[in-house]
This record gives structure tokens, C-alpha cells and sequence, in this order.
């Protein structure tokens, strides 16, 4: 039986993170992959395919409205199959070259589903072959998440996907219905949207998005109804009623929605079924997510947990410091917790919302003295120039110590403009409002917009 410091379960951006960091440390490393290719489901069902789909659906929503090319607009018809294969590429792309990562740093990858035999065991049982069983020091659990199926639904029917078969759905659909109005669920309403798609985006909250900036909720919300979007807030899910030719989603309401698809967008489940997890003293919640503390052990302390499988915040970026954070405590256990700080969200609508630190809403709360500065885009030469006007960059800031506090940005690039402001605040040296005036950003560029939105801020205070 082979032997190891660690093995890392799972090979998304978590796993790789921690792989990655004890191995160039010099620990012995293997790592234990369920699907046959690795990446995990950021690289195959999740961020880099929806963005990538994202991607090539708004460049071909901005040759069609460009101006230049109106002539042509009449022959740019692509359906939603044919615009599904500009993922591939990608997929191909990550995959191969996260394979050279465990290859040049000769880092085994074993091929099935690990089950913990007992707390310094597991076995990875495989399809074709005999199982393996594999022993280490310490383990870290990054297996992820996958989407919340609810029992009363059928997902074999070809009419109902989540947001893993829909990269896989046959169909341009010409109406869609998606239940849930989180993050993935917003991004898919852009999408079809832009591909010409009748969208009506049921919202289970009172407004979308409530962890953003009012401001920014409210401009995305808008931007999508004048798409022609229908949102239907405060709505509950009671039952599904399938046809050969289309879905009907009835709510509590008593409201009836019918369309071509129906997208499950509400919510996830952590992948830690069938890992024998619970013999070892593992809790589990009801969303299949393990709890850890703040260098990411579990109950049993040389079994790490990061990632989706850990909750929020799920994102990619973060599961990958995770990763790495919990393998520096193992490495050296006598080094203070890691934290997370000044984490972006990215969200990847039809155009992008980004957004570090507090929103009004936490500095009214907290009785922060805060002023706000903003530039439409609608203003900055660059946007006008690539015709991308519609958004706004917008700064918090002490209004005594002028101590930026958060940046908010919806509109083209939002989530790279967002990491010059995201820099500035992790800067101690750097942390003031007038940085952003004194600084020379090259013109015309959208960084010009943390000059203006600096400067209106300025004229704010009394």
C-alpha cells in the first residue's frame, strides 16, 4: 500500500492549490480525481465553460449591434448548439495544461472515488480496474459541489436542465424559464437573452443579489428588464408540468409560466456522499457541506476541507488561496490562521458586476461616515469608443480619512477594473481616495474611470 504526506481529493481550483504549494514544500503528493479528466467542475461544468459561452454570446451581441457591421447583422444567426462548441476549446485548453502541473511536479493522479476506509485510509474505487487503496499523513477534501436536484423534479426529461446539462442542451430555445435568481441564475437570464431567448428569471427573494451594492442590484435589474427580461420576485416553486413541446413551472402563487426549458438555478449540494465520511466523526449538513475551522481542519484535525464542499463564499479564486492556506498549515501548524481578505466577487452577466469590500448598506449600518464617488461610463472615452457605455465604477470612502472603503463596478471589464481599486485597499501605504487623482492612468483607457469617480467624490465633501 503506497504512502503519502497528503492526498488532496478532488483536482478543482482547491485541490490544486493545496497540491500545488505542499509539493513544491517537498511533501510526497498524490491527488485522487473522480472524473476521468482533471480541472474538476470549475473546469468542465462551471466557470470556465459558462464563461466561455458567456464570452462568445456577447461578442456575437456586439457585432450585431455594431454600428460598422450593421449591413451584415441580417447573416450573423448562430444557434445556441453552435455557439456551445466555442467552450471546447477552452475546456481542451485548461485540462491539458493542468495536467503538465501534476506531471512536471510528479504528483500522481489515481482515477475513481475515494472512500475512506478508516481516518488514514482510503480507497479509490475505479471503474475498470481493482481498487486501489492509498494511505497518508493527512488528507484535504476538495471535492466540490454540483447542483441541488429537488426529488419531485425529473431531471431526465430534456426539457429540464441545471446549470451542468444545459452546456449540453440539443435546442435553441426560443422561451426560457429559470428558477433561481442567484449568481448562475442571473448569468444564464444574459445569455439567452442576448441569443434572442424570451427569459422569465424567477426570483425566490425580494429583490436580486441582496450581498451587492443596492445601487448595482438595482442597475443590473434594470438593464435586464430593458433587455426584456421578466423577473418575478417572491416566488416559490410547486410543481413542474412537462409536455413533448415545452414545460410549465407552476408557483405557490398560483402563477403559470410556460417556455421551451426550464433551468434549475437554486442551489447546490457539497460532493460528500458515499466518502464514508460519517464513520470517521464527520459532520455533514443538510447541504452536504463540511464545517472547518480557521485553517480549514475539520473535526478530525489532519483532515482539511476547502472549497464549494465548505460553503461560501464558492468561488474559484477563493477555493485556490483556501487550498493553499491549508497546506501551509500543514506544512508548519505553529503559523497563525491565513484569511481570506479583500476577496472580488465576479459576477459574469451581460455586462459584468464586480465588487470588493463594504457596501452602503454595512457603512449605514456600522454608522460609517462614508461619501460616494462615481463615473458613468456612459462618460469615459474608452467605453464610447469601444461602445460599451452602460455601467458606472463607484467608490465608498471615509469621508474623514478618505479611506476607501468599497468598489463596485457593473459594465464591460468590470471584473478586471475592479483590481486596481481591490489593490489600493489592501495597501496600507496606498489607502486614500486622492491616490486615484495623483496617479497617471494611461488615456483612453476604463482605469480613467477611478480618476473620475475619485474626483466626483472629492467635490462631495463639504
Amino acid at each position: 500500500m503506497k504512502h503519502y504526506d497528503l492526498i488532496v481529493i478532488g483536482t478543482g481550483p482547491g485541490g490544486e492549490g493545496a497540491a500545488m504549494m505542499a509539493t513544491k514544500s517537498g511533501r510526497r503528493v498524490a491527488v485522487v480525481e473522480r472524473y476521468f479528466e482533471v480541472g474538476g467542475g470549475c473546469t468542465h461544468w462551471g466557470t470556465i465553460p459558462s464563461k466561455a459561452l458567456r464570452h462568445a454570446v456577447k461578442t456575437l451581441s456586439d457585432i450585431r449591434n455594431a454600428s460598422l457591421l450593421r449591413e451584415y447583422r441580417s447573416q450573423l444567426q448562430l444557434t445556441y448548439p453552435q455557439i456551445l462548441h466555442s467552450k471546447n476549446r477552452v475546456v481542451d485548453a485548461q485540462v491539458a495544461r493542468r495536467n503538465q502541473f501534476y506531471e512536471r511536479n510528479r504528483i500522481p493522479v489515481f482515477g475513481g472515488h475515494a472512500r475512506f476506509v478508516d481516518a488514514h485510509t482510503i480507497e479509490v474505487q475505479r471503474t475498470t480496474e481493482e481498487p486501489v487503496r492509498l494511505q497518508a499523513d493527512r488528507f484535504v477534501i476538495a471535492t466540490g459541489s454540483r447542483p441541488y436536484h429537488p426529488p419531485e423534479l425529473d431531471f431526465t426529461h430534456p426539457r429540464i436542465c441545471d446549470s451542468d446539462s444545459i452546456l449540453d442542451y440539443p435546442d435553441h430555445p426560443f422561451a426560457v424559464t429559470i428558477y433561481g435568481a442567484g449568481v448562475i441564475g442571473c448569468e444564464y437570464a444574459s445569455i439567452f437573452i442576448a441569443l434572442g431567448a424570451k427569459v422569465t428569471l424567477v426570483n425566490t427573494q425580494e429583490r436580486l443579489l441582496s450581498f451587492l451594492d443596492d445601487e448595482i442590484a438595482e442597475a443590473l435589474s434594470y438593464h435586464l428588464r430593458e433587455q426584456g427580461c421578466v423577473i418575478r420576485h417572491s416566488e416559490q416553486f410547486d410543481r413542474v408540468e412537462t409536455h413533448a413541446d415545452n414545460v410549465l413551472l407552476h408557483l405557490k402563487s398560483g402563477r403559470k409560466i410556460k417556455s421551451d426549458l426550464l433551468l434549475w438555478a437554486n442551489g447546490r449540494t457539497g460532493n460528500t456522499d458515499h466518502m464514508g465520511l460519517e464513520a470517521l466523526g464527520l459532520k455533514i449538513n443538510g447541504r452536504g457541506q463540511l464545517s472547518v475551522n480557521e485553517s480549514y481542519q475539520t473535526e478530525v484535525p489532519h483532515i482539511y476541507a476547502v472549497g464549494d464542499v465548505i460553503g461560501p463564499p464558492a468561488l474559484a479564486s477563493a477555493a485556490y488561496v483556501q487550498g493553499r492556506f491549508a497546506a501551509q498549515h500543514i506544512l508548519d501548524a505553529s503559523q497563525p490562521a491565513s484569511k481570506l481578505q479583500m476577496i472580488p466577487s465576479g459576477i459574469y452577466t451581460i455586462p459584468e458586476i464586480s465588487s470588493v469590500g463594504r457596501t452602503e448598506r454595512e457603512l449605514r449600518n456600522d454608522k460609517v461616515p462614508y461619501e460616494v464617488g462615481v463615473a458613468s461610463f456612459k462618460h469615459i472615452a474608452r467605453a464610447q469608443m469601444a461602445d460599451q457605455t452602460t455601467g458606472m465604477l463607484k467608490l465608498l470612502f471615509h469621508a474623514d480619512t478618505l479611506e476607501v472603503l468599497g468598489v463596485h463596478c457593473f459594465g464591460d471589464r468590470a471584473s478586471e477594473i475592479v483590481h486596481i481599486g481591490q489593490t489600493v485597499m489592501a495597501s496600507d501605504k496606498l489607502n486614500d481616495l486622492r491616490y486615484f487623482i495623483n496617479t497617471t492612468f494611461n488615456y483612453p483607457t476604463m482605469a480613467e474611470a477611478y480618476r473620475v469617480a475619485a474626483q466626483n467624490g472629492l467635490n462631495r465633501l463639504a
